[in-house]
């Protein structure tokens, strides 16, 4: 078939090896048979003219090595080799692929270090990385922080260790809102972990923007530099071994969905910046130091689950049982206490009524009882007010009587 461009054969029942024949169809652009039950050694053969931009072979049984004959697909843009059984480093060949976007080696057995070549200039169209659960280990590279188009980040269940780059602010697609780098031409379907569940996109893959670095052996404190990170949905650094303090401006992250940093070693305040973040829906800070109160806000005050908190001794305030320090000084009022003062009310409303009453009546009354020129003004007044009032009202009479008689 060799006009042939598009070979869609995901999620069947397919098992077997991959002919190695496939790889002489030079004009197969779109190639995607994942989940099925294939099994044996990716083809090795990838020929220079092959014209295939969209490889996914993810969720088989495939096993060995990734072949390092895929660095010369020059036109590939998304690569997806998970969920399968590879056990050897990453080629370095990969690096010729300049126009690859996305790449997803995720679920396998791919050990070593990743490599320093992912955030150089040839790759630095990469919008998606993914390389979770494999057996990764010594750092996270700072060139990674070249990767201007980057918003997916997913290294977590690795061996990763050493510190967070403090460079991830100038990852720009997580810093400003630049729609042109996600823009995609095509269909890809990705399971990512977000807000504690592992969720299926597809056609909206585009709008993610998560870093997820959990499960690894990461140590020193949270970079502040991670603040700057205004257009992130998701930051998940849990499972490592991180000290020091929650960084004081994570508020500036009004994005944020989803926030883990629950067992590390992490210690001091919450920042009362946190409770900023009008977007929050999971949050976990279990198994840390934490101490102080707990920061209020219309946001977290929906966040009410005691295991986003537990296991921190030291926290207290609502919506842990344990009250802070002060709080005893204004202890909570039974029942019995409001009647109380329910009852002082009411009592202290008859008296001011009965107050009011005297002074006003006899704030009048006994001055003309008691200055004889003021109560006979006071009288020959209303007297003159009466024959007016009485003068008015017969002049209307009369005036009514003689329109009435007339008619």
């Amino acid at each position: 078939m060799p006009n042939l461009y598009t070979l869609s054969l995901y999620e069947n029942h397919l098992n077997g090896t991959i002919p190695p024949s496939i790889c002489n169809m030079q004009n197969l652009g779109y190639l995607s048979i994942r989940s099925n039950q294939f099994s044996g050694e990716m083809p090795l053969a990838w020929s220079v003219g092959s014209k295939i931009w969209f490889l996914d072979v993810g969720h088989n049984n495939l096993f060995g090595n990734i072949p390092t004959s895929l660095g010369v697909l020059s036109s590939l843009e998304v690569l997806k080799l998970n969920n399968n059984n590879f056990g050897s480093v990453i080629p370095d060949s990969l690096q010729n692929c300049s126009g690859l976007r996305s790449l997803d080696l995720g679920h396998n057995k791919l050990f070593g270090n990743i490599p320093l070549w992912i955030g150089g200039s040839n790759v630095s169209l990469l919008y998606r990385l993914q390389l979770r659960s494999n057996v990764f280990a010594r750092h996270i590279p700072h060139q990674l922080c070249n990767l201007q188009n980057l918003h997916i980040l997913d290294l977590s269940h690795n061996n990763l260790s050493c510190t967070i780059p403090k460079c991830l602010d100038t990852l720009t697609s997580l810093v400003n809102n630049n729609s042109n780098a996600f823009s995609m031409g095509y269909f890809e379907q990705a399971t990512l972990t977000l807000k504690g569940a592992k969720l299926v996109y597809n056609t909206t893959l585009q709008l993610v923007k998560s870093i997820d670095l959990s499960s690894n052996n990461l140590q020193g404190e949270i970079p502040e530099e991670i603040s700057n990170l205004i257009m992130l949905g998701t930051l998940n650094l849990s499972m490592n071994q991180l000290t020091g303090k929650i960084p004081s401006k994570i508020g500036n992250l009004h994005l944020l969905e989803t926030l883990d940093f629950s067992h590390n070693h992490l210690s001091g305040h919450i920042p009362q910046s946190l409770s900023s973040l009008t977007s929050l829906s999971h949050l976990n800070l279990s198994y840390n130091n934490l101490t102080g109160r707990i920061p209020s806000g219309s946001q977290l005050q929906t966040l009410n689950d005691l295991s986003i908190y537990m296991n921190n001794p030291s926290l207290c305030g609502l919506p842990l049982p344990t009250n802070c320090p002060g709080d005893d000084t204004f202890p909570a009022r039974d029942a019995n206490d409001k009647n109380k003062d329910g009852n002082h009310d009411k009592l202290w409303f008859y008296v001011s009524v009965v107050l009011g009453f005297i002074v006003g009546f006899w704030g009048i009354c006994g001055t003309l009882i008691l200055k004889t020129s003021w109560r006979y003004a006071y009288f020959q007044f209303y007297d003159n007010i009466k024959d007016k009032v009485v003068l008015a009202i017969v002049l209307k009479v009369a005036c009514f009587k003689r329109i009435f008689y007339r008619v």
